[in-house]
C-alpha cells in the first residue's frame, strides 16, 4: 500500500484519502454552494465566471466540457453559446454537486443541448479528440493528481481545442494579498452562520493557500503537453485564468 501524501487544505493526507475528504466537504456544501459563493466573492464570481466563457472562443455547433461544473453556471452561459447544434457536458466528482447542478438548469430551462456526467478529472470516460473546449471554474484545486487530471483533458481536446481554467490564485500586491487572507480567514466563521458547516469552509480557504502559484500552474499546462499557455491575473491576481492549447499535430491517444 502507498505511503504516499498529498495535500488536503494545510494537512497531509494518503492519497488515497483525498478524494473521498473532497466529496465529503462537497457533499456538505452543496445545496448553499452558489450563497456562499456571493458571500466570499461579494458577487464577483459571476462577472469571473463570464469572463472565462468569453476566452473559451466557442461558437454555434461545438462542444463543450464544463468540467467540476457544480451549480451550472458555466454550462448555462456555454449552453446559449454553442446552440442546438452544439453540446455541453456538465461534469462533476460528486454526485451532489451534479444533482444541484442539474435541477438548477432545469429550473432555468437550460436543458436542450445539456448532458451529465460524473466522472473524475484525472481519468476522463470520453473519446479522444472530442471537444473543442473545456472550462474548469474553481475546482481545479481540489484535484489530487493534477499533472494527471490536465493530460486526461488534453487527451478529450481536439487539435487547437482550449482549457480554460478559473481558480483562485495568489494576489501579486503584498498589501491586498495581506487584506485578502485576513478577509478569506473569516470565510470559515461565514459559513458556519450560514449553513452551520465551518470545517468545509476551512478546507476550501486552506486549499486556496496551497494551490500552484500562477507561474508553477503555467508551467504545469506546458509539461502536460499543452501550447500557448498563459494567465490572466484577474483583482491583482485574488483569482487567475489559465488558458493552455492543444496543437494542430496533436492527434492523440
Amino acid at each position: 500500500m502507498s505511503d504516499e501524501t498529498t495535500h488536503f487544505g494545510l494537512k497531509q493526507v494518503p492519497i488515497a484519502e483525498k478524494a473521498g475528504k473532497v466529496a465529503e466537504v462537497f457533499h456538505s456544501v452543496a445545496g448553499n454552494y452558489d450563497v456562499m459563493n456571493d458571500l466570499m466573492s461579494l458577487g464577483t464570481h459571476r462577472i469571473m465566471k463570464q469572463i472565462a466563457v468569453e476566452m473559451t472562443a466557442v461558437g454555434p455547433g461545438d462542444r463543450v466540457m464544463d468540467l467540476a461544473g457544480g451549480t451550472g453556471d458555466l454550462t448555462a452561459k456555454l449552453s446559449r453559446i454553442v446552440g442546438d447544434d452544439g453540446e455541453v457536458i456538465l461534469t462533476d466528482i460528486n454526485y451532489s454537486m451534479l444533482t444541484v447542478g442539474r435541477d438548477l438548469l432545469l429550473d432555468r430551462g437550460v436543458m436542450g443541448n445539456v448532458s451529465f456526467l460524473q466522472a473524475d478529472a484525472e481519468n476522463l470516460p470520453c473519446p479522444d479528440n472530442y471537444f473543442d473546449a473545456i472550462t474548469i471554474a474553481f475546482g481545479l484545486r481540489n484535484v489530487t493528481r493534477k499533472e494527471a487530471a490536465l493530460k486526461s483533458m488534453l487527451r478529450t481536446l481536439k487539435p487547437g481545442g482550449r482549457l480554460v481554467v478559473l481558480e483562485f490564485s495568489h494576489p501579486e500586491n503584498p498589501l491586498l494579498k495581506t487584506a485578502y487572507n485576513a478577509f478569506s480567514n473569516l470565510w470559515p466563521s461565514i459559513g458556519k452562520m450560514v449553513t452551520g458547516d465551518k470545517d468545509s469552509y476551512q478546507y476550501l480557504v486552506d486549499s486556496i493557500k496551497v494551490h500552484p502559484q500562477q507561474g508553477q500552474l503555467k508551467e504545469m499546462f506546458v509539461d502536460a503537453g499543452y501550447v500557448d499557455c498563459k494567465y490572466h491575473n484577474l483583482l491583482n491576481g485574488i483569482v487567475a485564468i489559465h488558458t493552455g492549447k492543444k496543437t494542430f499535430g496533436d492527434a492523440r491517444p
